[in-house]
């Protein structure tokens, strides 16, 4: 019997010589520790197989004698063999095309993409068809809260003032009506901490471009008579005070608040500050009773809506008794009003207005994707680095436009809120006032919404030219003639989140009983609604009719904890009585 345990090269050479010469030999494969011998072939195989299986023999004895090489002589090699491995896999992955592969379209999920203008060229003629007698103006509000009354109940002071603690001077930024929740807030500030509040210097803000001061959109003197016996106002800093801080409001002190922060912290950091300088001033002047001020810039959103009730009190005074349009905005807002009713008379003066967001920097913002193409992929790049220099090419930053209207961020389009009202009940007879600026896209994009209500209005079509001149390069005094129009509409519709709306929703429940007599639009619904080619108009219909009555049943809402009292004024601003008890 001979043995394979000669690895070197001579006992090597020598056992492949004699295994060559004997094909009867037992092999020896590797892994195995003896040798025995084997039968000898029987006679009746055929050749082929005894020839394939001395060939196989060969090889595996080729392959041990490498391996065994390897592994006693050569074991550092192994050290790179990883290496070795990672390298082959870059370099083919590297030289490797994969065009060749096959490609995986995937389907967008419903809803994700804008196909509403293929949804209102299959319904067109529908809808056309489809025009009541009955407008469903005269009969959208049914709802009332559990047989309750709501008015406004908000009482002025009738009590002398103590001495005031201090001046604060707030600067109020944003468009607006964010101006409007820092100027609420100030006066709320202002009188828990028993200061006096300097008239709010409006913040100049590269998106509205607006240098309108306070009194260029508000009347000044009727908000400081207002509150005179709740909190004392003044127009400004006096003299002496200014002498101090060398005639410059950037020289006082600033406090950074933090956003929604409590009315404790106005106590136990604020008012210390207040205090501790009316000290060290009255050692110097003490002919002087006032003192100190201090400033808070910027202030949007500085106070939390979870306050006591008497500090809600002030937001309620200020809110909806003490800010009123500056006679200008007023008189001309007054006129609109008066121009929508009487076109509307044919339904007892009552008209609906929408507040459209579909301006360019609006539909930049959103970072959805409509119907515009390349076009609009560029003027949407170049609206957001123009607005927003950066933010929405930070490194890490995903653009989601599908997500997003999935999850209802888009501003609805024109065509859009055309089919809604439509769906609701709104024929084509019905008087319509659009707030909005400069609408993206122009009378392209106006056109479906014009087609299917041909009596909607603007404040460029109610007024001339010259009556709009004194306010037409201020946005946020066209904005208040738009507020003033939609305040006193019968059917006010939001298409999209912000102050504006929120603010006339509150204002209009405190002026219709507690009722907002607005209809907001499930924007989630409708993504996938108008991403449905088969839709048919009367599934559609019924979906709409479900959304308005939706609407209703939310017109009257109570204030909870955190929410915004400028939206929900009941039970804060406003009081209950029973419609029994009233009629009795």
């Amino acid at each position: 019997m001979i043995t394979t345990h000669g690895v070197d090269e001579g006992g090597g050479k020598a056992m492949i010589s004699q295994a060559e010469r004997d094909p009867s030999i037992q092999i020896r494969l590797p892994g195995s520790s003896h040798s025995s011998p084997s039968s000898p072939p029987s006679p009746s195989l055929p050749r082929s197989k005894s020839t394939s299986q001395a060939n196989q023999t060969f090889v595996q004895r080729i392959s041990w004698i490498v391996l065994s090489v390897i592994l006693r002589r050569r074991r550092r090699i192994l050290l790179f063999a990883p290496v070795i491995y990672i390298s082959c896999m870059l370099f083919h992955m590297r030289t490797a095309s994969f065009d060749a592969g096959p490609t995986i379209h995937r389907r967008p999920a419903p809803g994700s993409v804008y196909r509403s203008p293929q949804v209102y060229a299959k319904l067109r003629a529908v809808i056309d068809a489809d025009n009541a007698t009955a407008d469903a103006i005269s009969t959208i509000w049914k709802r009332s809260y559990k047989g309750v009354e709501w008015k406004p109940c908000v009482n002025k002071s009738n009590g002398v003032l103590p001495e005031s603690n201090g001046f604060i001077f707030i600067e109020a930024n944003g468009g607006l009506n964010q101006q409007r929740t820092s100027i609420c807030n100030a006066v709320a500030v202002a009188g828990y901490l028993n200061a006096t509040l300097v008239i709010p210097n409006f913040h100049y803000h590269s998106i509205w471009k607006d240098p309108s001061k306070f009194g260029d959109i508000y009347d000044e003197e009727y908000f400081i008579s207002t509150l005179a016996n709740d909190v004392r106002v003044v127009d400004s800093v006096p003299e002496y005070l200014m002498e101090r801080f060398d005639y410059n409001l950037t020289n006082v002190y600033n406090f950074r608040v933090k956003a929604w922060a409590p009315t404790s912290y106005y106590r136990d950091s604020v008012l210390p500050k207040l205090l501790e300088e009316k000290t060290q001033v009255l050692e110097v002047f003490v002919v002087f009773s006032w003192h100190r001020v201090i400033r808070i810039s910027p202030f949007a959103n500085r106070l939390s809506f979870d306050a006591p009730r008497a500090i809600q009190k002030f937001r309620c005074l200020a809110n909806n008794v003490a800010l009123r349009f500056a006679k200008p905005i007023l008189t001309q807002g007054e006129t609109l009003v008066k121009k929508m009713k009487k076109l509307s008379a044919n339904n007892t003066g009552k008209y609906v207005s929408v507040h459209l967001r579909f301006e360019e920097d609006m539909v930049a913002f959103s970072c959805c994707v409509f119907d515009g193409g390349n076009q609009e992929k560029q003027d949407m790049i170049a609206a957001r680095e123009r607005g927003w220099k950066g933010k929405f090419t930070k490194p890490g930053r995903v653009i989601r436009p599908g997500a997003n209207r999935l999850n209802g961020k888009c501003p609805l389009t024109p065509l859009e809120v055309g089919l809604i009202l439509r769906g609701m009940g709104f024929n084509k007879s019905t008087y319509i006032y659009l707030a909005s600026g400069p609408i993206y896209g122009g009378n392209r994009t106006m056109a479906p919404l014009l087609e299917m209500f041909p009596n909607l209005q603007t404040k460029e079509m109610l007024a001339s030219e010259e009556e709009l001149a004194p306010f037409k390069s201020f946005s946020s005094r066209m904005a208040a003639l738009d507020y003033t129009v939609c305040l006193h509409s019968e059917v006010f519709v939001t298409t999209q989140g912000g102050n504006f709306p929120h603010f006339l929703m509150g204002h209009r429940r405190y002026l219709f009983g507690g009722h907002s007599k607005t209809i907001r639009p499930d924007k989630r619904k409708l993504a996938v609604l108008f991403d449905n080619p088969k839709l048919s108009w009367r599934s559609f219909k019924h979906q709409m009719l479900n959304m308005r009555s939706h609407s209703d049943s939310k017109g009257f809402e109570l204030k909870r904890s955190s929410d915004s009292i400028y939206i929900f004024p009941c039970p804060d601003c406003m009081c209950r009585r029973n419609k029994t008890t009233a009629t009795t």
